[in-house]
């Protein structure tokens, strides 16, 4: 295999692709990207057996090229492109798998493996197709994935929830503490479907995500984000998503509407004097105002602020981690947020003042105990 190619194009996709390519793994080839001709393209390819990516890059082959599939390491390749300037940069790998880098500063010399030895990408069995664009995709992945929990014990919530039907789709992200539930009228799919599919899956796909159209299918326990150019295939979470409609209250008498912007700065703030163990930060209602406030009893420090909002019902005092609760005011784009609540040891539905087009955004946060509580 012979080509050549700008260092930038080439350092850009193999970033991408790099996503994919584990640490450390039993499987030392699987620390490398598989080089491979297709057409008059090269395909760059990386897994590391549940999330594999793919990426096509326009290249000039030699005449000579034989098109055979090398797998280059990895970490060393990436280093060397980005210690490089933006130049012309030749590969060449040989029939031994040695590869090397020239460019006119010099010649760049490593070990490759053979590509035949490498695994293939899963083939699925594909049960449905959903049409949609890279835009969407990756605005419901960036808007729910802060959500998504870290416990490796409950693994169905280790990822992104959807729920796509003929008439729309829904993408739900929840870790116990918040819960992100996005209504899409664009996510449809011909028939109804419902797959988990796993966090680092869909950030590696909103990294390669483009604007244009993207296809998804699903089949066989994988799912496969087409761009195009790029692909990323996944294995799903095979586990049963819990019933996250059952948390959030329906019967919320107490409304609170404020700016999000004025609120979220408030909150950063105040938060930088909680308790470092608890994040915890109090919200006291009352008629027309809001005050935020936190204590640190270690450190012999507190602070509050005050802000005028549209609140008419009973005074009532509420805590939150001031962490989730800067996460969900960071993650709503709306000029004004409402907060709908029933009690102070109820979980608050937060949503935006006014929902975007062709779509509707919920959030649920719970509370944290407060000592003032009867």
């Amino acid at each position: 295999m012979q080509f050549t190619a700008p260092s930038a194009e080439l350092l850009r996709a193999l970033t991408l692709v790099g996503g994919a390519v584990p640490t450390k793994s039993t499987l030392p080839i699987l620390e490398n990207i598989l080089f491979h001709r297709e057409g008059d393209r090269l395909r760059l390819s990386a897994t590391d057996l549940e999330i594999s990516i793919v990426e096509h890059v326009d290249v000039k082959f030699s005449d000579d090229d034989s098109g055979s599939r090398v797998a280059v390491p990895a970490k060393r390749l990436l280093d060397t492109l980005r210690a490089l300037p933006d130049v012309p940069v030749t590969l060449t790998a040989g029939d031994d798998f040695t590869v090397s880098l020239k460019t006119d500063h010099g010649v760049y010399r490593m070990v490759g493996f053979d590509g035949a030895d490498y695994p293939a990408l899963p083939e699925l069995e594909v049960t449905t197709q959903i049409g949609t664009t890279g835009a969407l995709l990756k605005r419901a992945i960036q808007k729910t994935s802060f959500a998504v929990s870290k416990d490796a014990l409950r693994p169905a919530m280790m990822g992104i929830y959807f729920q796509i039907k003929p008439n729309g789709g829904r993408t739900v992200a929840t870790d116990g503490h918040r819960l992100v539930k996005m209504d899409l009228a664009h996510l449809v799919a011909d028939e109804a479907i419902n797959f988990i599919v796993p966090e680092k899956a869909l950030n590696l796909a909103n990294r390669v995500a483009g604007e244009g159209e993207c296809t998804i299918s699903v089949g066989g326990g994988y799912v496969d984000f087409n761009f195009g150019d790029s692909r990323v295939v996944a294995r799903l979470i095979d586990e049963s998503y819990p019933n996250y409609e059952a948390v959030i209250p329906l019967d919320n008498d107490r409304r609170l509407v404020a700016d999000r912007t004025a609120l979220l700065a408030a909150v950063k703030r105040v938060g930088l004097y909680s308790s470092t163990m608890t994040h915890q930060i109090r919200l006291s209602l009352s008629e027309g105002e809001i005050e935020v406030s936190a204590e640190d009893l270690e450190r012999s420090s507190e602070a509050h602020e005050k802000l005028r909002c549209e609140y008419d019902s009973e005074p009532m005092v509420i805590g939150f981690n001031a962490s989730y609760l800067t996460e969900v005011l960071s993650n709503l784009d709306a000029n004004e947020v409402v907060f709908d609540f029933s009690s102070p040891n109820r979980a608050g539905v937060v949503t935006p003042l006014d929902q975007a087009d062709d779509e509707e955004m919920l959030m649920l946060i719970m509370p944290v105990m407060l000592n003032t509580y009867a």
